[in-house]
């Protein structure tokens, strides 16, 4: 009887485990979209809202989840306390937050690169940096869309069929 609890407990557990790592790639791919929205609406807001960049990043973050939202709202938070520059208060915010999302090196290098043009340039200069963000962005939502898809179900089966083989060799 304990033999049996232990392999049906080994079993739950190995294919939780798949379907975590299976979720990681849907997080990737949601928050990936996340962060698009937001800079659409940061674009919105310096575009035809003619608002200062720390409200306006506030904005862009009411709609997003989380991990994409604490960097608008820490960038924020940054600009109006320190008096930073966007470049730093961007990258000291992606630096504290980054660790809680499921993204990647790509997403990053393409949010820090636009935090050294935003605050610097006119308004039709920051909407076009905005706009090959979020081409790039766009670019890697595709990819981790793809990588979910494939690399999903292949770790929701794999975290099944470990757990299994352990519970046969167990038995």
């Amino acid at each position: 009887m304990l033999k049996l609890a232990g392999a049906m407990l080994v079993l739950v557990s190995g294919t939780l485990i798949g379907f975590r790592q299976a979720a990681r790639y849907a997080d990737r791919t949601a928050q990936i979209r996340d962060l698009l929205h937001a800079l659409q609406r940061l674009e919105t807001e310096i575009g035809f809202g003619h608002t200062p960049l720390p409200e306006a990043l506030g904005r862009a973050a009411t709609g997003a989840a989380e991990p994409v939202a604490a960097i608008f709202i820490r960038t924020a938070e940054r600009l109006r306390a320190d008096g930073a520059s966007v470049r730093d208060a961007l990258r000291a915010a992606v630096a504290e937050v980054w660790p809680r999302t499921a993204m990647r090196e790509p997403e990053r290098a393409a949010l820090t690169r636009l935090g050294d043009a935003l605050g610097i340039s006119d308004r039709e200069d920051q909407i076009r940096h905005l706009r090959l963000a979020a081409a790039l962005l766009a670019a890697e939502e595709a990819g981790a869309r793809d990588e979910q898809i494939r690399y999903g179900k292949m770790w929701r089966s794999l975290g099944f069929m470990a757990a299994l083989l352990v519970v046969i060799l167990m038995l």
